[in-house]
């Protein structure tokens, strides 16, 4: 026993032992920082081996999966005195945000890494650091972290990530080629920056449309970060890049966020000073855009920020840039390893006054500082689109219910004017006085004010005109009531005739998507009609018996679809109506199950084309094929119904026989519905729609308008161009193309492609003259955008072609073009 006893002891020293011996990158890898890229899987099993070798300061958090099944996770480390009351600290932290007044807690410093799968040297940072925290490597270290948690995301895109990965070890020799020519550093299509649906994981902090995102979200409102850093790369040519950000900058920035980039950026330039590396800031990465890494935290109260290193997809392991120097992997990650280091280090001296900033910000927030409207009142007569809202602002934490509206003004959205609130028959409020009151400014407000027309990326995207609610905003606080407003039954009598479906959001498009699997045959009216005391729109779906009749259980089934999706059906009687087409009328179209073509891969814009392949695989739930574009000479197109163009630069336009076949598949009955830039492709091609021209307006000054300074251009470039505007268009919704809407959508304009009006076709969707209700747009742009098409449909032969010009379903957050999508699809030309 005595003999057992002393092996156990000396069992239990060792491990102690190897326990204080936290593993390198080196040792438990086999190659140091940079020396070669590390899969997603050994990432993981280096962040276990740190955990497992140092409990006491590190614990490592799996919060989800991304698509394809790879671990989300994340590592807290912290001295052992805070790991010990880690829930406690987590506990104070968010209660800052609801009043709380512990502000002597450590802060939180929340390092996000490869958000981008393609710009890979952060996850390999992120293993440097974690190392360095834990390792005593750095004496001071152990210092910081009696301040600080530190969390670390060491890869937000796995899948991403792992696409990038895998590509370019099975590229690369025994030795990584610098030359930028070969091709290790030129990536296929669709790239690793996206994620599995090729969604660019960084535009969508706000919108939280997919799973990684709302996973990652999740966790993040559990601890409320005062510092956040999310890791990226760009073009192998450029130097680093840290905060203080670039103008435009949203005005409900505080001076202190301000300030304290300004703080860690000193801060990182020291470092980079010492060793003679490049970088720059307070340009190109502005902060006005509310969905990306930086923004996000900083609407939510934290000092969020971009650090941009050069390299990207096309650094690989080496790259010879522009001077002629070379460009490693390992200089890349010590970057990163550096700016990330200096944060924390900021982070543990300024501990104090973070925390009493971060609860300034949220006091202030409770008590509506900041907020120009008091109340925001979101109103529709359909009720799916104020639950899509709810259920943004739930992501979100936003608290809304209902008030009063007799007797009231606001701020019209749809008007612009200050007028009496006409309320329709649901409604939302939101009150300034919450929390989060700040980001409800910035997601609802309708129009942002910029301080510099040089963004990086969209700038308007208010949450009414993208969901397609009418909305007041109004300069005094209201009481706000908590009822339930979503509530949806259905009656379901005995014996009925059938069922009817109003066609009125993308809910109803999903339920569209739900009998069609089931084999249930729907119609839909062409024309309003009145039964049982109430209208029907065009578009309402009919199911009726009659037509349906091999289906022994179709009153189970309607039910079942009805339960699962929340969706309300009205049973009738008979097919004779009060007023209008009786339902087996000529105008009520039968809908046929469409077998749907998605041409993807390589020509389609990758982003675009998962925009598509998401809307139907993870919303709609209905089945598509997609076709690679490089494939479509030996595609039969009379296997399908309908065939999807996304966005893209499609070289098949230049070859006459597939061309042929494709224009052959829409005069037998096909649909081809064409998005954005593959639009100017058909123009191209003379198929009927017309780029629209320029009209010779030059100005009287003759020559002298074409000189320009150099040192405007960038200015003078912005006067040609519309970063992401929201435009008021009119639409004839007498069209199928626009049923279930009303005479008017707000579109979501990104460039000036412009096209005339359809001699022979419908002009469905079309801009008139100053139509813009917000966003940036250059008086050169400006001039263009006006009387011209946004969406049509041109008939050739006995199929047709649909135009969206505009993308009616940007980023999956403009929930209001996902019907007309749907209607390109299953309504139109049946």
């Amino acid at each position: 026993m005595r003999k057992i006893s002393i092996t156990l002891f000396c069992l239990v020293a060792f491990v102690v032992s190897q326990a204080q011996n936290v593993p390198s990158m080196q040792e438990f890898l086999g190659y140091g920082p940079g020396a070669a890229f590390t899969p997603h899987y050994k990432i993981l099993n280096y962040f276990r081996a740190l955990a497992q070798s140092k409990p006491s300061m590190m614990k490592l958090e799996k919060y989800g999966e991304t698509y394809e099944g790879r671990d989300l996770v994340v590592a807290y480390i912290s001295s052992a005195e805070n790991l010990q009351r880690l829930d406690e600290i987590k506990k104070n932290n968010v209660a800052l945000t609801q009043g709380g007044n512990t502000t002597s807690g450590p802060a939180i410093v929340w390092l996000s890494y490869n958000v981008h799968g393609n710009e890979p040297s952060s996850s390999e940072a992120a293993m440097l650091t974690a190392y360095t925290l834990l390792s005593g490597r750095d004496t001071r270290a152990n210092d910081w972290l009696k301040n600080t948690v530190v969390i670390i995301d060491p890869c937000l895109n796995p899948d991403g990530r792992d696409r990038y990965v895998n590509w370019y070890n099975s590229m690369k020799g025994k030795n990584a080629n610098v030359d930028p020519q070969t091709r290790e550093h030129i990536e296929p299509w669709p790239g690793g920056r996206t994620n599995h649906y090729n969604f660019d994981l960084n535009r969508d902090w706000a919108w939280q449309t997919q799973k990684e995102t709302q996973q990652r979200i999740k966790l993040y409102q559990q601890w409320m970060p005062e510092i956040h850093v999310d890791f990226h790369e760009q073009g192998y040519n450029e130097p680093y890049y840290f905060a203080p950000a670039a103008e435009p900058f949203h005005e409900v920035i505080t001076p202190w966020q301000r300030e304290m980039q300004t703080l860690i950026g000193r801060n990182n330039a020291k470092y980079f000073d010492q060793n003679n590396w490049l970088f720059f800031t307070k340009e190109r990465f502005d902060l006005f855009y509310p969905s990306y890494g930086d923004t996000y935290p900083l609407y939510n109260g934290a000092i969020g920020m971009t650090f941009e290193q050069g390299g990207h997809s096309r650094g690989g392991l080496g790259v010879v840039n522009a001077a002629g120097d070379t460009l490693t992997l390992t200089d890349r990650v010590m970057h990163h390893f550096t700016t990330g280091i200096s944060t924390v280090e900021i982070a543990s001296q300024q501990a104090p006054r973070i925390l009493q900033e971060f609860k300034k910000f949220y006091d202030n927030s409770s008590n509506g500082v900041g907020s120009d409207f008091k109340t925001y009142i979101l109103t529709s007569n359909n009720l799916n689109h104020l639950k899509s809202v709810a259920e943004l602002l739930d992501r979100n934490q936003i608290r809304y219910g209902i008030t009063p509206t007799q007797n009231l003004k606001g701020y019209n959205y749809q008007s612009g004017k200050d007028e009496s609130i006409n309320a329709e028959k649901y409604q939302l409020a939101v009150s300034a006085y919450q929390p989060h009151s700040l980001l409800a400014k910035v997601l609802l407000e309708p129009k942002g004010k910029l301080t510099d027309s040089l963004t990086y990326d969209i700038t308007a995207w208010s949450v009414p005109y993208a969901y397609g609610v009418k909305a007041y905003g109004l300069k005094e606080k209201r009481e706000i009531s908590n009822d339930n407003i979503f509530t949806t039954t259905s009656n379901f009598p005995g014996r009925v005739h059938g069922y009817l479906k109003e066609w009125k959001s993308f809910e109803d498009a999903r339920f569209l998507s739900a009998l069609l699997q089931k084999g249930i045959k729907a119609r839909f009216a062409e024309k309003e009609f009145s039964t049982g005391n109430k209208k029907y729109s065009p578009g309402t779906l009919i199911i009726l018996k009659t037509s349906n009749q091999q289906i022994t259980n179709l009153d189970e089934l309607v039910k079942n679809i009805t339960d699962s999706l929340n969706a309300g059906v009205d049973p009738i009687g008979s097919g004779f109506v009060d007023a209008g087409a009786d339902l087996g009328s000529p105008d009520v179209r039968l809908i046929k199950k469409p077998k749907i073509a998605v041409i993807t891969g390589e020509q389609s814009f990758s982003t675009s084309a998962g925009e598509v392949w998401h809307l139907f695989d993870q919303q709609l739930n209905y089945p598509v094929n997609l076709i690679n574009a490089n494939d479509l000479s030996r595609l039969t197109f009379s296997d399908y119904d309908v065939i999807i163009l996304p966005d893209g630069a499609y070289r098949f336009f230049t070859d006459k026989a597939t061309t042929d076949k494709l224009k052959q598949f829409v005069t037998s009955g096909g649909k081809l519905v064409a998005m954005q830039n593959s639009i100017g492709q058909i123009a191209a091609a003379d198929w009927g729609i017309k780029t629209k021209t320029d009209k010779d307006d030059k100005d009287k000054a003759g020559e002298y308008a074409d000189l320009k300074k150099y040192g405007d251009r960038d200015r003078t470039e912005a006067e040609g161009s519309i970063p992401g505007a929201i435009y008021k268009i009119t639409l004839d919704n007498t069209h199928p193309l626009a049923f279930g809407y009303p005479d008017f959508y707000y579109t979501l304009k990104q460039d000036t492609d412009t096209y005339s009006f359809l001699k022979s076709g419908w002009n469905v969707g079309i801009i008139k003259k100053d139509d813009l209700v917000s966003g940036f747009v250059g008086n050169t742009a400006k001039q263009k955008i006006k009387d011209a098409l946004v969406f049509g449909v041109q008939n050739m032969g006995s199929g047709s072609i649909v135009y969206l010009v505009d993308d009616p379903m940007f980023r999956s957050f403009w929930q209001n073009g996902k019907l007309l999508f749907c209607n390109a699809v299953f309504l139109v030309n049946q």
